[in-house]
């Protein structure tokens, strides 16, 4: 029985393969964890109804009602998620995912770019802590990234920015989902290598391996060069699963195309939070969401109070 309202956050991952929903506090720990696979089919109520099923079970074993929602999603998506149509999720097409889960759950709902979410998170409580200025990806079943300038995520004009998995790193490579060619999704996502290999990303060779971790090189080393960054955090059953080779193989490539000034020294390195990173970033979603709100309407207190504010004398 919930006995009041808490300062957790619902947090919940929107995935290819998997649904993943939990309540995430101020620490950044996690409870009350719940997953459930993603249909497969183009019915958008089909995957919705298996979403909303594991979000019910959350909610009805939490002992306080949560404070906000915060989703990390594929993209991808218009107005900051005001509707989402993921590339690896062909049932949802501009979905209304962010007023349909307000009205399911009662709670404000903040829906952010899944890879996105990860970079808040990294940068709250993972491997980019420290830094104000990085990259984080996740490389899985599609290739997202999320990017923080100057301590402050990038947007675009409708929520979408950093989206590296579509930077092109073989001109004339695979057809992408997106419609292009040689993008980064289509040549290093789980579904393009087992498409090309015939095998599972998990029984991949080592040259396999390899050669992936040199396109995210790749990728990394031109936004980098672009950006002026000093960091990439990399998650993603993908990367993380394709382990040391991947990563020495990305940084080789790295360290041969970054050769400006300023991109000279750009690491990349696993992810801090593990496979709790979607839903760690997805709280911070919320968290970071609430902390905008509440410095805007201190600025528009304070505005307010000057307009009434008596003219300065002038002597």
């Amino acid at each position: 029985m919930r006995t009041g309202r808490s300062t957790a956050v619902l947090a919940v991952d929107i995935g290819g393969t998997k649904l993943d929903v939990g309540l995430v506090d101020a620490s950044g720990a996690v409870t009350g964890r719940r997953r459930a696979p993603t249909p497969h089919g183009d019915d958008p109520e089909e995957v919705y109804a298996a979403l909303e099923r594991i979000v019910g079970e959350v909610l009805d074993a939490a002992s306080e009602t949560p404070g906000s929602c915060g989703v990390g999603c594929g993209g991808p998506m218009e107005s900051f998620g005001r509707t989402v149509s993921p590339l690896n999720i062909p049932g949802w097409r501009q979905f209304p995912l962010r007023d349909r889960l307000a009205r399911s759950t009662g709670l404000a709902v903040t829906v952010q770019n899944d890879a996105k979410a990860l970079a808040l998170g990294e940068g709250w409580k993972g491997a980019a802590a420290a830094s104000r200025n990085f990259l984080a990806m996740v490389v899985s079943t599609g290739v997202g990234g999320g990017i923080v300038l100057d301590g402050a995520l990038l947007e675009g004009s409708a929520g979408n920015a950093g989206h590296i998995g579509h930077v092109v790193v073989e001109p004339d490579g695979s057809p992408c989902p997106c419609g292009g060619r040689g993008c980064l999704e289509a040549e290093a996502s789980g579904p393009s290598i087992a498409r090309t290999t015939g095998r599972p990303p998990a029984e991949a060779s080592e040259q396999v391996r390899r050669r992936t971790g040199t396109l995210v090189g790749r990728a990394v080393a031109s936004v980098a060069n672009l950006l002026d960054l000093e960091l990439a955090v990399v998650a993603g059953s993908v990367a993380l699963g394709f382990g040391a080779p991947f990563f020495e193989a990305a940084q080789a490539e790295i360290d041969d195309r970054c050769r400006l000034a300023f991109s000279v020294g750009t690491r990349i390195v696993p992810a801090g939070l593990g496979e709790l990173g979607p839903l760690v970033g997805a709280a911070a979603v919320a968290r970071t969401a609430h902390a905008t709100a509440h410095a805007s309407a201190h600025d528009d207190a304070a505005a307010h109070a000057d307009d009434h504010a008596p003219d300065p004398v002038v002597a």
